[in-house]
């Protein structure tokens, strides 16, 4: 049988904001599909319309945009596999519930809510399966005629799986190896229910990913115990040749380890859980996100990449295409992942420094308009280019650091342990010869700076850097000198000098 091509999905469900676990999940996928030069798929899972949340669907489209994460096809991209919303393929689910009741691979359940309850309490751990299926009220155990009385009565119904027990299920993970569960353990899952005549998850999902020719279904963990169901699913719609490959991912656990990242995790500690910000409709509630709490998207997927993967080596900047090339599914690990957001704080702090100034300078414009500073996008790069190397985690941490390029010193205080250890006795001299060697400069570039501030101190034995930092800064901060004060221009740095010497002394 020939190869087939490679194609996986991604399947959110539309009911409230993407959680980082599911950003992982789809950064996998999208590493796998283009690793085999295969195809990503956006699939979008709304059958259960009572948990539809307003704005989900493209709360999670405009997260993957501005990850960078493309899909080939699906909800908002188009191709010949449509339509993409589970919601929208109704009559076709209809169609194979169709197929698996007159193969006897279904049958029609009328079980109320209340007769279902009943159960569960007369039976310890009650489960809907062969060993019980015959005391309930099922197209198995009525007869003929009632199932068909009950049809014309129009009741509601359900269409239910019939496993069949004592039978070895093999799911032939890519990264847990073979996985083999007994079939007895299985109940008869619910595929279609009549009151919305809509599938659950368990059909629809392996309908959609046969007819949209899935190769490999790479997902959470969570969904394991699903498998083998799915498997039978396949099995009883005679799709074994085109059973697609499973990978279970490891679950994204909480920092200290001990149970499910949540969350509430987030909030505690103070890190994001969700790619953008989410303002939830029904309560109000606003939770963070990476863009707005200011991480860089690069830097995100660089992060999530390692967190139960890593290349086998001792790398851990990559870009995207790297870690397409070094991606491995099998080399996934089977254990939880810990989410320690401290080192998702270092890879921003990298990515902030391997960026590119423009690519910085707008997110530090707009903190600087709102500390009322106005200033053309190439004084705001230059600023970015000569500040982002300092241990900062985002770049609006940086205003702080660097107001002095936009506001002069008001005061001079010898308060502060630099000034007063560096504006010695003859500083208010050095500063006002230096003035006068500056005054004289027609270039004011950072090399002229240099060479004639350099040579002057060399040849009257000054080392002026210090008690010049503190005429132009106020204090120990700042970049290199000659890089300042080119960029404050002659006129600014001149002003700041005499009137340091003016209220120092």
């Amino acid at each position: 049988m020939a190869e087939r091509k490679v194609r996986v999905r991604f399947a959110p469900s539309p009911t409230g904001p993407l959680h980082i676990g599911g950003v992982r999940t789809a950064l996998y996928n999208y590493l796998f599909a283009r690793q085999h030069g295969g195809e990503f798929v956006f699939r979008i899972e709304d059958t259960d319309s009572s948990r539809f949340v307003p704005g989900a669907e493209e709360y999670i489209l405009e997260s993957f945009r501005w990850l960078g994460i493309p899909f080939d096809e699906g909800v908002g991209f188009g191709g010949s596999h449509g339509p993409y919303r589970q919601s929208e393929r109704r009559a076709i689910y209809k169609e194979y519930v169709g197929r698996l009741l007159e193969a006897g691979k279904a049958y029609l359940a009328f079980d109320t809510p209340e007769e279902l309850e009943t159960k569960r309490k007369e039976i310890p751990n009650f489960q809907y399966d062969a060993s019980t299926r015959g005391q309930m009220r099922n197209s198995l155990s009525l007869p003929s005629e009632e199932v068909r009385r009950l049809m014309d009565e129009g009741s509601q119904y359900v269409v239910r799986f019939k496993v069949e027990p004592g039978e070895d299920v093999h799911v032939n993970d890519m990264i847990r190896g073979d996985v083999v569960i007994n079939s007895s353990i299985l109940d008869d899952k619910v595929l279609y229910k009549s009151a919305d005549e809509l599938p659950t998850y368990h059909l629809a999902n392996i309908v959609d990913d046969h007819l949209m020719e899935i190769t490999h279904v790479i997902r959470g963990e969570e969904w394991l115990p699903s498998a083998p169901l799915h498997v039978l699913l396949y099995r009883a719609f005679g799709w074994e040749d085109t059973m697609p490959r499973f990978a279970h991912l490891p679950l994204l656990l909480k920092p200290d380890g001990k149970g499910k990242l949540s969350k509430r995790d987030g909030d505690r500690l103070g890190f994001p859980v969700f790619p953008l910000e989410w303002h939830d409709p029904k309560s109000g509630e606003v939770s963070s996100g990476y863009r707005e709490s200011g991480y860089l998207p690069a830097a995100v997927l660089n992060f999530l990449a390692l967190l139960g993967w890593n290349p086998g080596t001792d790398q851990e900047i990559m870009s995207l295409d790297e870690m397409v090339r070094l991606f491995d599914i099998t080399k996934c690990s089977k254990a939880g992942a810990k989410f320690d957001y401290v080192k998702g704080l270092w890879f921003n702090r990298e990515y902030i420094q391997m960026a590119d100034n423009s690519e910085l300078a707008p997110t530090f414009d707009k903190v600087l308009r709102e500390n009322g500073i106005e200033v053309p996008m190439e004084r705001v790069e230059a600023v970015v280019g000569m500040m982002k190397m300092k241990k900062i985690n985002f770049i609006k941490e940086l205003w702080p650091l660097c107001d002095f390029f936009f506001i002069a010193p008001e005061a001079y205080s010898r308060e502060d342990k630099f000034v007063r250890k560096n504006w010695t006795e003859t500083a208010a001299a050095d500063m006002t010869e230096l003035a006068g060697l500056l005054e004289g400069l027609d270039d004011f570039s950072v090399a002229a700076v240099k060479e004639a501030v350099d040579c002057w101190a060399e040849a009257a034995g000054k080392k002026p850097w210090n008690p010049w930092r503190v005429a132009l800064v106020g204090t120990g901060k700042g970049p290199d000198m000659y890089e300042l004060a080119a960029f404050l221009g002659k006129d600014e740095t001149l002003r700041r000098m005499r009137k340091a010497v003016e209220m120092l002394g």
